[in-house]
């Protein structure tokens, strides 16, 4: 009888070389589907795939979760989380990845072309030209060079946009909540009120937590320094967006960079709408940041890399919802029994004393707790009698379990 592989489902244009990177480790049958499917379809597609991959339009929540009774883990093919019930992921023993380093250099160019564009009134002139004007002045216009540049999010895309602004011969600050080693020259400040009042451009780049929503409120997008400039290419729920028109409107900011807003089209039949729109010193992007061939392609890579090494290893080191074990390759002659479990005590008693039963001996074993939930690797020696895996799914605490071979 052959054996039935896994099976990957990969929504929404996942890089090509996704493909290669989740069988490195062992065979899949690879499924696609463009774009986001209507909930009816991913129901029906997702009740019998292994492993499932979404960019940022797929919505998993947990009523999706319920179809998926196959499902062993989740790859966000970029960097944000958000469009996935970590929870309710984590209550199936369901990992989630994503890719957070991958397009660091690509979002980080986008913001400094941004800089550049903004200070030399790009925007205006563009517009202008394109209906038939002539805007050659140099009112307005500025060289980045020398000027205050304030990174608030000081993490890897901030830390690299710093390195390129420094280059440029801008001076670099930056607000973090957390100590961070500073690149170059850069500046840490005190606070976030203070760094916006002080610099030239503002630019975000933090990620959406409770925290961080409209962050950017109106009373700190007008205690801006007059006529500087605040980019957003990081989420859409840190600015508030009528705020930011009315300060753009007014003059009290000469202009803004935009890619990311707090409701965006479904797809490219559905209309784009915002007050932005109104604004001729905006540059306006439609959420590309990370949009490049090389970014796509190391999102591709990195994110179906932990796909396989969960399916074919039980790795879990980089898993944004789960303990991080690393148990690395199955030695021959063993079999890897992967569990996740309620985090209670006596489990992993509970599950040696059933492979000692079993006749299997435990040659290695690994064990991380986080919260509510607990996972458990251990590579079995012995030949193991049928039922040993449905014994483990009924032990008391199991939320799942699967054996690996190697």
């Amino acid at each position: 009888m052959a054996k039935i592989l896994p099976r990957a489902l990969l929504l929404e244009n996942v890089h090509a070389d996704a493909d290669a990177a989740l069988q490195a480790f062992g065979p899949i049958e690879v499924k696609r589907l463009s774009g986001s499917p209507d909930r009816a379809l991913l129901d029906e597609e997702i009740a019998s795939a292994s492993v499932l991959g979404i960019r940022s339009r797929t919505q998993v929540d947990a009523p999706l979760l319920a179809h998926a009774g196959a499902l062993q883990a989740v790859g966000c093919f970029c960097i944000g989380t958000n469009q996935v019930d970590l929870e309710a992921a984590a209550a199936k023993g369901i990992p989630v990845f994503n890719a957070p380093f991958a397009n660091t250099r690509s979002v980080a160019e986008l913001t400094m072309a941004s800089i550049v564009m903004l200070m030399r009134r790009i925007p205006e002139k563009m517009f202008a030209i394109h209906q038939g004007g002539w805007l050659k002045t140099a009112d307005g216009s500025n060289e980045v060079r020398k000027k205050k540049l304030g990174i608030v999010g000081y993490g890897n895309i901030g830390a690299q946009l710093s390195v390129l602004a420094s280059a440029f011969g801008m001076h670099v600050h930056y607000f973090d909540i957390e100590p961070k080693l500073a690149h170059g020259n850069a500046r840490a400040m005190d606070s976030l009120d203070r760094l916006i009042a002080e610099c030239d451009v503002v630019t975000l780049h933090v990620p959406a937590t409770s925290r961080t929503a409209n962050m950017m409120t109106r009373e700190r997008i007008f205690s801006m320094k007059p006529g500087s400039y605040l980019i957003n290419q990081a989420r859409g729920n840190l600015v508030d967006i009528d705020a930011l028109s009315d300060a753009l409107k007014s003059g009290h900011l000469a202009g803004a960079a935009v890619d990311v807003f707090p409701v965006e089209p479904k797809s490219k039949d559905e209309a784009f709408e915002s007050p932005l729109q109104d604004c001729p010193n905006v540059i306006l992007t439609p959420h590309i940041g990370g949009s490049t061939a090389e970014a796509q392609q190391a999102i591709g890579l990195d994110a179906a890399t932990k796909l396989a090494k969960y399916l074919f290893e039980g790795a879990t080191s980089f898993a944004v919802n789960f303990p991080h074990v690393e148990p690395g390759p199955i030695e021959s002659g063993r079999v890897r029994l992967v569990v996740p479990h309620e985090n209670r005590p006596g489990f992993l008693r509970r599950l040696n004393d059933l492979a000692e039963r079993a006749g299997a001996n435990v040659a290695a074993q690994m064990l991380r707790t986080e919260g509510d939930l607990g996972y458990a690797v251990t590579d079995l020696e012995g030949n193991l009698p049928n039922g040993f895996i449905e014994d483990v799914r009924t032990l008391d605490g199991t939320i799942r379990a699967r054996l690996i071979t190697a």
